[in-house]
């Protein structure tokens, strides 16, 4: 069974403005080529919601659907699904958009009297750099929609390499920043929810909310079939941090540890 609070879906489309152009000059339409569709699922132990100090075994799938490039492209779990207006191999940018669960008392008995977040998303742009043939740095900015009025950037740094014909290793630093209106979703407590939960009033500002650092070891048992093994750990920093609910309630370190398998289909469009 999935956890509704865990449901990540990747949909990465890499689609430059070159090919589009080519494509159409040479009467074809744009979304002629060759693609990939790739199915998996991740199980992992994992925070029961962000800052809390217990863990929980949840399930997510994975989905991915992209244009094939002539050679493998580095993703990572953390990406958030993407379609790139600009593609030229070693830059990418374009839009991004990410699904936001709800949480509610019923994620655990330190929410109660916390005001309900709704479930919505989070839309906006990326940058991706290769400086080199193994480092990749991304950049995330979205405004949230209907789940909280902030906006929130994540940046990450991931060096990877083959140890082995079929295995690779990566890893690298990771960052998130907010703005207020993301904070007062999550960690904020009004006066209200400070007599209803018994936690001390806070209001929180703009600022960091995590650093931290991720690890793969990916192993590709056949052209088709993926296999991965990940570790992130995350410090909350900043207004994260100086919330009473992780003061109080919660920690400031988290981890998540799991493993995950993939399959790709290939197929072509006319």
């Amino acid at each position: 069974m999935f956890h509704r609070s865990v449901v990540s879906i990747s949909l990465a489309i890499a689609l430059s403005s070159f090919g589009s152009a080519a494509a159409q000059e040479s009467g074809q339409h744009f979304w002629s080529g060759d693609w990939y569709l790739s199915v998996g699922v991740a199980g992992f132990s994992a925070p029961k919601f962000e800052g809390s100090r217990r863990y929980e075994f949840k399930f997510s799938p994975l989905i991915s659907v992209g244009r094939q490039g002539a050679g493998p492209r580095f993703s990572s779990r953390n990406d958030n699904p993407s379609f790139a207006l600009i593609d030229n191999g070693a830059f990418r940018a374009g839009i991004v958009g990410k699904f936001v669960p709800s949480r509610d008392e019923g994620d655990g008995h330190e929410l109660k009297g916390m005001k309900k977040v709704k479930w919505g998303a989070e839309a906006g742009g990326f940058v991706e750099v290769y400086p080199t043939d193994f480092l990749r740095a991304r950049a995330e900015v979205r405004q949230g929609i209907r789940t909280h009025d902030g906006v929130v950037a994540d940046v990450a740094v991931d060096a990877f390499t083959d140890i082995a014909p079929d295995l690779q290793l990566s890893g690298g630093p990771r960052a998130t920043f907010a703005t207020s209106g993301y904070y007062d979703a999550y960690y904020g407590v009004n006066a209200k929810q400070a007599a209803a939960s018994g936690l001390d009033p806070y209001k929180p500002s703009s600022g960091i909310q995590s650093y931290g650092a991720g690890t793969a070891l990916t192993w590709k048992a056949t052209e088709n079939l993926s296999a991965s093994s990940f570790l992130e750990y995350k410090r909350l920093a900043g207004p994260a941090a100086d919330s009473s609910l992780v003061r109080e309630r919660g920690s400031k370190n988290q981890v998540l540890i799991g493993v995950s398998a993939t399959y790709k289909f290939n197929f072509s469009l006319q």
